[in-house]
């Protein structure tokens, strides 16, 4: 920022964290929303006036899994969901005074977002302790090898180059120009031309490699088995019935 003056503006601080849903603490969870979302709003208030003079350019970095329901990601997925409609109605307020709003899908790309969560467990009683090791699996998912994650300066590289393209209509960026949706980083090509074909290739892509299923079965294990017994013992009241009589001189009959 050079007298009072700012051309870009780069909304980069990200946290993560990796929990069921129905095991998330609301505490963490506001702290992730804290960093991904209102942190934004905050600086973005702060510094819109220094933007304004030199008709400048916000960069919010979000990423694919605002899409993608990665399990146990709720609540990062979640926050950058948010952050991508955010950026959608600042992009129209910002409009008139010619500040232009970039948000940048970022797919998995390398860096220290993962640092710290191997410490992280499942609480006790949690529905998914049968399959903890899934959950295991999960943590750090985006800095895994089969993740594909994208060099650090290469991702940075590419995201200069497009943010430094000339201004074109709002009509034509999504193929010429300064984009206002940027996706870049590994799987985020997947994540993108599957976005065109509605929510169920995600839906379905997940599942499959979200393990899941086998919690499901044992799920289902258990209602059969728990059906059975509640035969078995209903059979076995029936069967211990005692003979009533219904009146003197006539034979006696069992009543279920």
């Amino acid at each position: 920022m050079v007298d009072g003056r700012l051309d870009i503006l780069v909304n980069n601080a990200g946290r993560g964290h990796t929990m069921p849903a129905t095991d998330m603490a609301v505490g963490t969870a506001r702290a992730v929303y804290e960093t991904n979302l209102f942190s934004v709003m905050a600086l973005t208030s702060t510094f819109t006036p220094f933007l304004v003079p030199t008709r400048g350019l916000i960069i919010n970095i979000s990423s694919i899994s605002s899409f993608v329901p990665l399990i146990f990601g709720s609540a990062y997925a979640s926050s950058k969901a948010a952050l991508n409609s955010y950026s959608r109605t600042l992009r129209q307020e910002l409009r008139p005074f010619g500040v232009r709003v970039m948000v940048a899908m970022a797919g998995t790309v390398q860096s220290n977002i993962a640092s710290g969560k191997k410490r992280v467990g499942l609480p006790e009683g949690s529905l998914y302790a049968r399959v903890s090791h899934l959950f295991e699996q999960r943590k750090g998912f985006s800095q895994q090898a089969q993740s594909r994650p994208m060099e650090t300066s290469a991702f940075a590289r590419r995201l200069v180059d497009e943010a430094s393209k000339g201004e074109v209509a709002p009509f034509w960026r999504s193929w010429f120009g300064r984009p206002d949706w940027f996706w870049y980083g590994g799987q985020s090509s997947v994540v993108y031309w599957s976005s065109w074909l509605g929510e169920w290739p995600f839906d379905f892509g997940t599942w499959r490699k979200s393990g899941l299923s086998t919690l499901e079965a044992m799920v289902k294990e258990d209602d059969r088995g728990l059906e059975s017994k509640e035969w078995n013992e209903q059979d076995s009241q029936w069967s211990n019935t005692d003979h009533k009589t219904i009146s003197p001189g006539r034979s006696n009959c069992l009543v279920r």
